[in-house]
């Protein structure tokens, strides 16, 4: 089973947020990228896939050459191969348009399924993998929580409000990966050890025959980031319960104005 794992860089998520909001912008300089939370348990299903029925495992990752440190903390975990997108004309792709590109470089490569995080901790838009799988026109299961495969055919334990769900898709198709999937392993210091030097090659636009003027800028445009509002102290109402009862419904009626 040929298996491709998109992995994304994102902020450590150790750091505090709120604390870096300026100017109405969050910022991040200084701050160490780590592996998506979610793409790890990608890669670590993936891992076990390969395990039990053979194959390889592919790491894409879209940016910038800080990525290829975050792809080889993947590739030391047991992945066969990395590849980095990037080109200076990525640097302002709509969420759409990053699809397009991931989906582009998935072509190059063998595969019957694509594992990805069901979302990037840092935008929280979890849009990528619907596109991804449009784009190659594959069956798209996300939040899975378990997954078995007969053959040509997978089924999925989906975790859905209030319960679970169970889906069965033809491969290949895309796949993201829920917590609870599984427990990621450590990286062994042989698998470390074996990463340092690797060569992860990188591909531009045109290795992928795409001309980045006809991708498409971001669909929606962040204005500002504000904090929230600090809160107020709590208030206590004295009296006895009627009399509590009462002066809570005058406070709200009349100064916080909800009812």
């Amino acid at each position: 089973m040929d298996i491709v794992v998109l992995i994304k860089q994102v902020p450590d998520t150790a750091t505090r947020i709120q604390d870096r909001v300026r100017a109405g912008q969050v910022d991040l300089d200084g701050v160490s990228p780590i592996v998506n939370p979610y793409d790890e348990y990608a890669v670590e299903e993936a891992l076990r896939i390969k395990e039990r029925q053979g194959g390889s495992v592919t790491l894409i990752s879209l940016g910038p050459e800080r990525v290829q440190l975050s792809l080889k903390d993947m590739l030391a975990l047991g992945a066969d191969e990395a590849i980095q997108v990037w080109d200076p004309a990525f640097g302002e792709l709509g969420t759409h348009a990053v699809a397009r590109v991931l989906a582009a470089a998935i072509r190059r490569i063998p595969h019957q399924m694509v594992w990805t995080g069901w979302k990037g901790v840092d935008h929280d838009q979890g849009l990528v993998p619907i596109y991804v799988a449009h784009e190659l026109g594959y069956p798209h299961v996300s939040f899975v929580a378990g997954l078995t495969l007969e053959g040509e055919r997978a089924t999925a334990r989906r975790d859905v409000e209030g319960g679970k769900e169970v889906v069965s898709v033809n491969l290949p198709a895309v796949f993201s990966a829920q917590k609870g999937l599984n427990e990621v392993r450590y990286a062994s210091l042989k698998g470390i050890m074996a990463v340092k030097r690797k060569v992860i090659p990188v591909w531009d636009a045109a290795e992928l025959g795409l001309d980045p003027t006809t991708l498409g800028g971001p669909a929606v445009e962040t204005v500002t980031i504000e904090r929230p509002p600090e809160r107020t102290a709590g208030r206590v109402i004295e009296g006895s319960p009627a009399e509590a009862a009462s002066e809570v419904i005058r406070l709200l009626h009349e100064e916080a104005k909800v009812i």
